[in-house]
């Protein structure tokens, strides 16, 4: 197997040994890698030998003496070196069969792969992999690993995962448990579906896995309005949202004491649609579930006022604009009232964009899209910028999910924008300049 190199670190050894962009990785001490973690698994020796193919078919067998795990400084087209596992399943709730047609194609790929839950924190559900992947990731240690349970139920996960493997899911963890792997874990709740017992029961099981299983988020299922032919599921309601509210506290009074850890944790969302308090930073346990939108509010809050108590603040002057999703404006201007008392000078209007393109239930600001962005702020006094998160935009390039720019916007809306990053730091920063 043969690995294209994209790119060549400045200052690498790979570029002291006048490696291209171009020439081919064929292997490492005689041996080929099949992967990103082959790859590096190979580097690790203080003495390796390199076979590379220059464009020219010409090889070059290097000998390579180096620190133990040093990096040589290569960049491959793929960074995973190999193709991605797709999932078989077919989830009742999976958000990409509710994605309308004619968007880019990538969006469509459902992804579950291992190694993108080690590198990206992508979630697992396990049920496309096979003895030897789980083998794999015990012996190259890929820690934490991402898990979707979803259910603890076998008969019910295999019907909620429409995949008749997905009940062996206790094997699975087993091994990976007693291999000292550390996980976190995630349930995707549906109503009328994994909720109520069976949260219950899966929340009971799951505490067997401790401490490898380290933390479980529980967060609402997002349903679009492109939902046709597809499982009936319906939104949960304040009173819904209050009795998962109050399981999931129930079980961390019980678990904190024994193990030092909340261990189960509600999404955001939650507490949002409740209309319950966020809770302190210390019920977060150090933050494991951010990235799946649990304890963002707190963080975000906690970030704004210490920023606000190192600055002086003063008498300047200036208008923006804030265009976030539903679900986070109220929050945001809350956090604008702080700024104005530090700079009573500096008026900033937030505006809650609904959610057209997927459905008014779907409110979150990363799922927003720029014709949404143009269609409800065109017209408007936006003052000076236009601030957004940059959660809205594809990695690493200024593109909206509809495939619109962030320079398509400027000039309909005819603004300057500015992507804030999501710390509380640099909300402040981007608001008071």
């Amino acid at each position: 197997m043969e690995h294209k190199i994209s790119a060549v670190v400045p200052g690498s050894i790979a570029e002291e040994l006048e490696i291209e962009p171009g020439d081919l990785l064929l292997s490492v001490n005689g041996q080929y890698p099949q992967d990103v973690f082959d790859y590096r698994y190979l580097l690790n020796e203080e003495e390796i030998i390199v076979l590379i193919r220059k464009p020219s078919g010409e090889e070059w067998e290097l000998e390579i003496e180096k620190e133990y795990e040093e990096d040589l400084g290569l960049e491959f087209e793929n960074g995973l070196m190999d193709d991605y596992h797709s999932c078989r399943n077919r989830c009742i709730f999976c958000f990409i069969d509710q994605l309308p047609k004619g968007m880019r194609d990538t969006l469509y790929f459902k992804d579950d792969d291992s190694r993108l839950s080690f590198l990206q924190g992508n979630y697992l559900t396990l049920t496309n992999m096979s003895e030897k992947d789980l083998d794999r990731i015990v012996y190259y240690k890929l820690s934490p690993i991402n898990i979707s349970f979803h259910t603890t139920n076998p008969d019910l996960r295999c019907q909620m995962l429409h995949n008749r493997f997905a009940g062996e899911i206790h094997q699975k963890v087993q091994k990976l448990k007693d291999a000292g792997i550390v996980m976190n874990g995630q349930i995707v709740l549906c109503k009328g579906v994994n909720d109520g017992t069976e949260l219950e029961r899966s929340v009971k099981d799951l505490t067997e896995y401790l401490p490898q299983l380290q933390s479980v988020s529980v967060v609402p299922v997002g349903l679009t309005k492109h939902r046709e032919g597809l499982y009936p599921l319906t939104p949960f309601t304040r009173e819904d949202a209050k009795n998962v509210l109050e399981t999931i506290h129930r079980w961390q009074e019980k678990l904190f004491p024994a193990y030092g850890s909340h261990f189960i944790h509600a999404g955001d969302e939650w507490y949002l649609l409740a209309g319950w308090p966020i809770p302190k930073k210390d019920a977060y346990d150090g933050y494991p579930q951010l990235e799946n939108g649990v304890g963002m509010v707190r963080l975000l809050e906690d970030e704004v006022s210490d920023t606000l108590e190192s600055l002086i603040g003063d008498d300047r002057e200036r208008k923006v604009t804030i265009a976030t999703g539903e679900l986070a404006a109220p929050i945001l201007q809350g956090l604008i009232q702080k700024i104005q008392e530090k700079y009573p000078g500096v008026q900033a209007q937030v505006y809650g964009v609904r959610n057209d393109f997927f459905g008014e239930r779907i409110t979150v600001a990363g799922l927003l899209t720029g014709q949404d962005l143009i269609r409800q702020l065109k017209g408007k006094e936006l003052g000076e910028k236009l601030l957004l998160t940059e959660h809205m935009l594809k990695s690493g390039e200024p593109v909206f999910l509809d495939d619109l720019t962030v320079e398509d916007v400027e000039k309909t809306l005819q603004i300057k924008i500015s992507i804030v990053e999501s710390s509380g730091n640099d909300f402040v920063h981007a608001i008071v300049e």
